[in-house]
């Protein structure tokens, strides 16, 4: 019997395949041609999952632990100047994922929700950083949130686009940083599904 994770998950992988594979075209594993899921999706990555009243999928993040391998240190080590940040309270961002349904005002909406639940997860959770990789629009979007947030090396070609890596701090003013930019958003608890992938993989 499903459960109501197992449906949110369910319904972030079908989000993740129509934005990432179908929209934007990433050379990423799909599986049953309607989830994308890859080798980082396993017991160890955490989720938090924005859903609608009817519990449909509207934003979606990955987070992986830097003690184990993860896409910037296996995949794009060579967009950091320097060794990329690991440790135990280091989490790496990935598949920030807003569903293809939403008008432009949604998405803005759900876009900042998911920043503050990211913050507010770090928070509770002991994570001091975060890092990511992202093309080049979506990486000046997330320098101009308003929250300590550096470049770990210049940008490189990657394929038809650019692609750089960050890191982002989570301190205590955090919250003030980003509701001075306009970004702080918190989100009901009831929207907002939190998972470890362990024994729910799509």
């Amino acid at each position: 019997m499903e459960t109501a994770g197992d449906a949110a998950l369910n319904a972030m992988f079908l989000a993740r395949k129509s934005v990432f594979v179908d929209l934007l075209k990433w050379d990423v594993p799909v599986r049953d041609d309607c989830h994308e899921i890859d080798q980082f999706d396993d017991a160890h990555a955490r989720y938090l999952i924005l859903l609608g009243d009817d519990g449909r999928h509207l934003g979606s993040a990955r987070l992986l632990p830097t003690t184990r391998p993860h896409i910037l240190d296996t995949l794009f080590a060579g967009l950091c100047e320097h060794e990329p940040p690991r440790g135990p309270h280091v989490y790496e961002i990935t598949r920030f994922c807003l569903d293809r349904s939403l008008r432009a005002i949604e998405r803005r909406k759900v876009r900042d929700q998911l920043v503050t639940a990211l913050v507010e997860h770090a928070r509770r959770h002991g994570i001091a950083t975060y890092t990511g990789v992202a093309e080049m629009g979506w990486l000046q979007q997330i320098l101009s949130f308003g929250w300590e947030c550096r470049p770990l090396g210049l940008p490189v070609h990657h394929g038809s686009t650019m692609l750089g890596a960050l890191e982002i701090r989570i301190e205590p003013r955090t919250p003030s940083y980003l509701a001075e930019a306009g970004i702080w958003s918190p989100v009901e608890s009831s929207d907002l599904t939190q998972r470890r992938a362990a024994g729910a993989r799509g």
